[in-house]
C-alpha cells in the first residue's frame, strides 16, 4: 500500500491561507501527501492581492517533468494558471503523463478583484482543460464569467447551469453556493446522472481566506484515497465547514486596526 498522493498545480500566497500553502495543509491533514508545482507568486495579505508574476512556461514544465518522471500520482488539484502559456502546458502534461482524477478550481478574479487568469485565456482553459478534468468547481461568479449569464444560483438554475458546462466539455461540475443568497450553503454536484446536493448551514464570517483551494484540494485528496466522487465531495464539504466554524480563532498581529480582512481558514 502506498501513500495517496495529491499534486497541487497553483499559485504561491506569502499570507499563507490560499494557493499551494492551504492546498499542502489540507491534503496532509487528510491523510495524503502533497507534492506542489507553482504556477504563479503573488504579493497578497489579509486585505488582498496586490501583485501576480507567472512563471515562465519552460520553468512550470520543468517542475512538472522533473517530478512526474519520478513519482505517480493519485489525484491532481489544478488552481490559479495565469496564462494561455501555462494553460498549454498543464494540459499537454495532463495527456502525457495519463494523469487522472483531476479536479479544477478555475480560478479567474481573487476576491479582492486581482485577475488571476488573463481574459484572453478564460477560453483556452475551457477547451484545453475541461474535457482532461474529472470535476470541475466553479463557485456563482466564475460560472457567470464562463457562461456570460448572470444566474443567481437557486436550485431550478442548476440544470441550465449543468447543461452549458457539459456543452463546453466538463464531465462533473461542482457549483458552489458560497456566493448564492441562499440561507444554507448548498452545493450541487452535477453529472450526465443527475444532482446531487450538499448542505451545511452558513457560517457568518468574513475570514474566507482559501475556502476554494481548501475544497478543492480536498476533494482531491479524498479521490486519491479511492472515494467516489460524491462521497469525495461530502467528506470535503464537511472539512471545509468544520474549518469555517472555527475561522474566527486566528490571531494575528497586524499593524493597523482594519476590519476588513479576510484570514486564512486554516
Amino acid at each position: 500500500m502506498s501513500t495517496p498522493t495529491v499534486l497541487t498545480i497553483a499559485g504561491f500566497d506569502p499570507y499563507g491561507g490560499a494557493g499551494i500553502q492551504i492546498d499542502t495543509k489540507t491534503i496532509h491533514a487528510l491523510g495524503g501527501y502533497a507534492f506542489s508545482v507553482v504556477t504563479a507568486v503573488t504579493a497578497q495579505n489579509s486585505q488582498g492581492v496586490s501583485g501576480v508574476e507567472a512563471v515562465s512556461p519552460q520553468m512550470l514544465r520543468l517542475q512538472l517533468d522533473t517530478l512526474l518522471k519520478d513519482v505517480k500520482v493519485d489525484a491532481v488539484k489544478i488552481g490559479m494558471l495565469a496564462n494561455t502559456s501555462l494553460i498549454e502546458v498543464v494540459a499537454d502534461v495532463i495527456e502525457a503523463y495519463g494523469l487522472k482524477n483531476v479536479v479544477l478550481d478555475p480560478v479567474l478574479v481573487s476576491s479582492s478583484g486581482k485577475a488571476l487568469l488573463e481574459p484572453a485565456a478564460v477560453e483556452k482553459m475551457v477547451e484545453m482543460l475541461f474535457p482532461l478534468c474529472h470535476l470541475v468547481t466553479p463557485n456563482l461568479d466564475e460560472t457567470n464569467t464562463l457562461l456570460k449569464r448572470h444566474f443567481s444560483g437557486k436550485a431550478e438554475d442548476i440544470p441550465e447551469m449543468a447543461e452549458s458546462l457539459f456543452a463546453m466539455g466538463a464531465e462533473n461540475i461542482l457549483f458552489k453556493g458560497g456566493h448564492t443568497a441562499q440561507e444554507e450553503a448548498v452545493d450541487h454536484l452535477a453529472s450526465l446522472s443527475g444532482v446531487t446536493d450538499f448542505r451545511t448551514p452558513r457560517i457568518d464570517t468574513s475570514h474566507t481566506h482559501g475556502t476554494g483551494c481548501l475544497l478543492s484540494s480536498a476533494i482531491a485528496a479524498c479521490l486519491a484515497k479511492g472515494e467516489s466522487l460524491s462521497s469525495a465531495v461530502a467528506q470535503a464539504k464537511q472539512f471545509l465547514y468544520g474549518k469555517l466554524q472555527g475561522a474566527d480563532a486566528l490571531s494575528l498581529h497586524y499593524r493597523s486596526k482594519s476590519t476588513e480582512r479576510k484570514e486564512p481558514i486554516f
